[in-house]
């Protein structure tokens, strides 16, 4: 069976794109950094297995309790 070098190289890229942008939406909720959450997303999407295994970790992690600023945040919603 033939691997096309090509092929991998866009899948793992766009991994990289998509493991980022989830990074950044979980770490807003789940850390004090999602800027971080996004970087860490990218790099750990370079290496395929790697990248979902760090959105799962980043997922089943708790949130982030609620202060009285984000509730005013959302009450205005």
């Amino acid at each position: 069976m033939n691997f096309n070098a090509t092929l991998f190289g866009q899948f793992a890229f766009v991994l990289c794109i998509v493991c980022a942008i989830v990074g950044y939406v979980l770490g807003k909720r789940k850390t004090e950094s999602p800027a971080l959450m996004a970087v860490l997303g990218f790099i750990f999407g370079l290496i395929p297995p790697l990248g979902p295994i760090f959105i799962l970790v980043l997922a089943l992690k708790k949130d982030l309790p609620k202060t009285k600023e984000n509730e005013a945040v959302t009450s205005d919603v």
